[in-house]
């Protein structure tokens, strides 16, 4: 085996589409997830099933411990891949719709670099990748929630990266735009608001998930060693490109 990656949020489509590419490369799999019936039975019966929640201390202290066992006692990377989507304005938002979204997405994230960094730091570094969203550095109407949420994982991405710098931890993320998945269903299913997507991105299409997967897969086992603090954007050209 080749080392030991943790994924938080091994449910998501994403996530389905990254094990498979580590399982076949030789990796061992620890999949934090909250339904294991979600699974594809070819990546349950392979990878390493830890039932929780990602904002669980103790949850995610079990699933790293599980990842840790399964190769020398370190883990690789970790991936973490929870998120949400609420696109409303803020005058439609409630309080606790709002800081569900931060806790969904940023503090799960926070606590997920917590405690997978102390792991990492007690065997010798290892690689975090975090998922963000286009809507962090575009302003995108009524994405204000997401934003406030990815903004605040690209910040702690630049600032977790400097501070374990010295320490072998390498910390990045991936800003995809939009992208075929469950989560963004109501989008896509939708032919006015998928046409309203299409045509801000100058590729003129969605993301597939298997992009975003080829990413972090990337990011956690090939990309060299002084890449950190970065933020890769998966946006078909929306962020830096106009034609």
């Amino acid at each position: 085996m080749t080392g030991s990656i943790l994924i938080v949020g091994g449910g998501s489509d994403i996530a389905s589409k990254l094990s498979k590419k580590l399982l076949e490369r030789g990796f061992n799999v620890t999949l934090l997830v909250r339904n294991p019936d979600n699974l594809d039975q070819d990546i349950s019966s392979k990878a390493s099933v830890v039932v929780g929640d990602a904002l669980s201390s103790s949850d995610l202290t079990s699933a790293i411990e599980t990842a840790a066992s399964q190769g020398d006692g370190s883990i690789l990377g970790m991936a973490h891949l929870v998120g949400s989507i609420l696109i409303r304005p803020p005058h439609a938002v409630k309080q606790e719709a709002f800081e569900e979204v931060i806790q969904t997405n940023l503090v799960s994230a926070f606590l997920a670099l917590s405690l997978t960094c102390k792991s990492m730091l007690r065997t010798g570094g290892g690689r975090v990748v975090f998922t963000s969203s286009v809507a962090a550095s575009l302003g995108l109407v009524n994405h204000e929630a997401i934003a406030a949420a990815k903004g605040g994982i690209e910040s702690m991405v630049r600032s977790a990266a400097a501070t374990y710098a010295q320490r072998k931890i390498r910390v990045n993320a991936v800003a995809p735009g939009l992208t075929d998945t469950k989560l963004s269903g109501n989008i896509t299913k939708s032919e006015a608001l998928l046409e309203a997507a299409v045509s801000m991105i100058p590729m003129k299409r969605i993301n597939e998930p298997d992009e975003i997967a080829e990413a972090i897969f990337w990011l956690l086992t090939g990309a060299p060693d002084n890449l950190t603090g970065q933020i890769l954007h998966l946006d078909g050209g929306m962020k830096h490109v106009r034609n």
